[in-house]
Protein backbone atom coordinates (compact mmCIF):
# COMPACT_ATOMS: atom_id res chain seq x y z
CA UNK A 1 0.00 0.00 0.00
CA UNK A 2 1.23 3.46 -0.84
CA UNK A 3 0.52 6.19 1.68
CA UNK A 4 0.89 9.87 0.84
CA UNK A 5 1.18 12.54 3.51
CA UNK A 6 0.50 16.14 2.46
CA UNK A 7 0.88 19.11 4.74
CA UNK A 8 -1.58 21.89 4.01
CA UNK A 9 -0.39 24.91 2.04
CA UNK A 10 0.33 28.33 3.55
CA UNK A 11 -2.46 29.62 5.78
CA UNK A 12 -3.38 32.92 7.38
CA UNK A 13 -1.57 33.92 10.56
CA UNK A 14 -2.73 32.26 13.75
CA UNK A 15 -4.90 35.07 15.09
CA UNK A 16 -8.44 34.03 15.93
CA UNK A 17 -9.91 30.55 15.70
CA UNK A 18 -7.21 28.10 14.57
CA UNK A 19 -9.90 25.75 13.23
CA UNK A 20 -11.05 28.40 10.74
CA UNK A 21 -7.73 29.62 9.29
CA UNK A 22 -7.98 29.86 5.50
CA UNK A 23 -5.27 29.40 2.93
CA UNK A 24 -3.63 32.63 1.82
CA UNK A 25 -3.81 33.58 -1.89
CA UNK A 26 -0.18 32.37 -2.15
CA UNK A 27 -1.16 29.14 -0.38
CA UNK A 28 -3.96 28.54 -2.88
CA UNK A 29 -1.57 29.09 -5.82
CA UNK A 30 0.95 26.67 -4.34
CA UNK A 31 -1.76 24.10 -3.67
CA UNK A 32 -2.85 24.37 -7.32
CA UNK A 33 0.74 23.78 -8.45
CA UNK A 34 1.22 20.77 -6.23
CA UNK A 35 -2.13 19.42 -7.42
CA UNK A 36 -0.98 19.72 -11.06
CA UNK A 37 2.24 17.86 -10.26
CA UNK A 38 0.37 15.15 -8.36
CA UNK A 39 -1.96 14.68 -11.33
CA UNK A 40 1.02 14.55 -13.71
CA UNK A 41 2.57 11.87 -11.48
CA UNK A 42 -0.59 9.82 -11.98
CA UNK A 43 -1.52 9.60 -8.30
CA UNK A 44 -4.94 7.99 -7.88
CA UNK A 45 -5.63 7.43 -4.21
CA UNK A 46 -8.59 5.27 -3.27
CA UNK A 47 -9.22 7.78 -0.47
CA UNK A 48 -8.26 11.37 0.26
CA UNK A 49 -8.62 11.86 4.00
CA UNK A 50 -8.49 15.46 5.22
CA UNK A 51 -8.30 17.11 8.58
CA UNK A 52 -11.48 19.07 9.32
CA UNK A 53 -9.46 22.27 9.81
CA UNK A 54 -10.22 24.74 7.03
CA UNK A 55 -6.65 25.14 5.71
CA UNK A 56 -6.16 21.38 5.32
CA UNK A 57 -9.61 20.87 3.83
CA UNK A 58 -9.06 23.69 1.30
CA UNK A 59 -5.74 22.10 0.28
CA UNK A 60 -7.40 18.69 -0.04
CA UNK A 61 -10.24 20.08 -2.17
CA UNK A 62 -7.78 21.69 -4.61
CA UNK A 63 -5.83 18.43 -4.92
CA UNK A 64 -8.98 16.33 -5.20
CA UNK A 65 -10.30 18.50 -8.02
CA UNK A 66 -7.09 17.96 -10.01
CA UNK A 67 -7.26 14.20 -9.38
CA UNK A 68 -11.06 14.04 -9.99
CA UNK A 69 -11.65 12.44 -6.60
CA UNK A 70 -13.75 13.21 -3.52
CA UNK A 71 -12.42 14.38 -0.15
CA UNK A 72 -13.37 12.60 3.06
CA UNK A 73 -13.11 14.86 6.12
CA UNK A 74 -11.95 12.80 9.09
CA UNK A 75 -11.30 13.89 12.65
CA UNK A 76 -8.57 11.23 12.82
CA UNK A 77 -6.38 13.40 10.53
CA UNK A 78 -6.65 16.48 12.77
CA UNK A 79 -3.80 17.83 14.92
CA UNK A 80 -3.51 14.61 16.95
CA UNK A 81 -3.11 12.37 13.86
CA UNK A 82 -1.04 9.28 14.69
CA UNK A 83 -0.12 5.78 13.55
CA UNK A 84 -3.24 4.30 15.19
CA UNK A 85 -5.37 6.63 13.05
CA UNK A 86 -3.58 5.37 9.94
CA UNK A 87 -4.19 1.76 11.00
CA UNK A 88 -7.87 2.50 11.60
CA UNK A 89 -8.41 4.35 8.31
CA UNK A 90 -6.70 1.74 6.13
CA UNK A 91 -7.93 -1.37 7.98
CA UNK A 92 -10.46 -2.46 5.36
CA UNK A 93 -8.59 -1.28 2.26
CA UNK A 94 -6.90 -3.41 -0.36
CA UNK A 95 -3.09 -3.60 -0.08
CA UNK A 96 -2.86 -2.28 -3.66
CA UNK A 97 -4.69 0.95 -2.72
CA UNK A 98 -3.11 4.38 -2.47
CA UNK A 99 -4.25 6.69 0.35
CA UNK A 100 -3.64 10.42 0.78
CA UNK A 101 -3.73 12.10 4.20
CA UNK A 102 -3.90 15.92 4.25
CA UNK A 103 -3.05 17.36 7.62
CA UNK A 104 -0.71 19.23 9.92
CA UNK A 105 2.65 19.38 11.61
CA UNK A 106 4.11 18.01 13.74
CA UNK A 107 1.82 14.97 13.51
CA UNK A 108 2.51 14.20 9.83
CA UNK A 109 6.28 14.06 10.36
CA UNK A 110 5.78 12.00 13.52
CA UNK A 111 3.64 9.44 11.70
CA UNK A 112 6.18 9.13 8.87
CA UNK A 113 8.92 8.62 11.44
CA UNK A 114 6.88 6.01 13.35
CA UNK A 115 6.23 4.10 10.12
CA UNK A 116 9.71 4.34 8.60
CA UNK A 117 12.26 5.49 11.16
CA UNK A 118 13.07 8.47 8.93
CA UNK A 119 13.29 11.79 10.75
CA UNK A 120 11.73 14.38 8.45
CA UNK A 121 10.09 17.79 8.72
CA UNK A 122 7.07 18.39 6.52
CA UNK A 123 7.15 21.98 5.32
CA UNK A 124 3.85 23.61 4.32
CA UNK A 125 2.82 22.14 0.99
CA UNK A 126 5.24 19.20 1.06
CA UNK A 127 4.34 15.63 0.13
CA UNK A 128 5.82 12.37 1.38
CA UNK A 129 5.28 8.86 0.04
CA UNK A 130 5.58 5.81 2.29
CA UNK A 131 5.25 2.28 0.91
CA UNK A 132 4.03 -0.18 3.53
CA UNK A 133 5.72 -3.57 3.67
CA UNK A 134 4.33 -4.82 6.99
CA UNK A 135 0.85 -4.42 8.46
CA UNK A 136 0.98 -5.69 12.06
CA UNK A 137 2.55 -3.46 13.23
CA UNK A 138 2.53 -0.98 10.37
CA UNK A 139 5.97 -0.52 8.87
CA UNK A 140 7.06 1.09 5.65
CA UNK A 141 9.85 2.82 3.82
CA UNK A 142 10.06 6.47 2.91
CA UNK A 143 10.21 6.47 -0.90
CA UNK A 144 10.35 10.23 -1.36
CA UNK A 145 9.68 13.61 0.17
CA UNK A 146 8.91 16.48 -2.20
CA UNK A 147 9.64 19.95 -0.85
CA UNK A 148 7.32 22.86 -1.71
CA UNK A 149 10.03 24.53 -3.82
CA UNK A 150 10.08 21.50 -6.12
CA UNK A 151 6.33 21.86 -6.70
CA UNK A 152 6.94 25.55 -7.41
CA UNK A 153 9.38 24.65 -10.19
CA UNK A 154 7.48 21.68 -11.64
CA UNK A 155 3.99 23.18 -11.28
CA UNK A 156 4.48 25.92 -13.87
CA UNK A 157 2.45 29.10 -13.85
Amino acid sequence: MQLYFLRHAQAEDGEGDDQQRNLTPQGKKRAEKLARVMAALGLQPAHIYSSPRVRAHQTAVIVAAALHLPVEVREEVNLDFNQQAVEYLIADLDPSDEVLFVGHEPSLSSVVQELTGAAITMKRGSLARVDLYHYKPLRGKLVWLIAPKVFEVLGGK
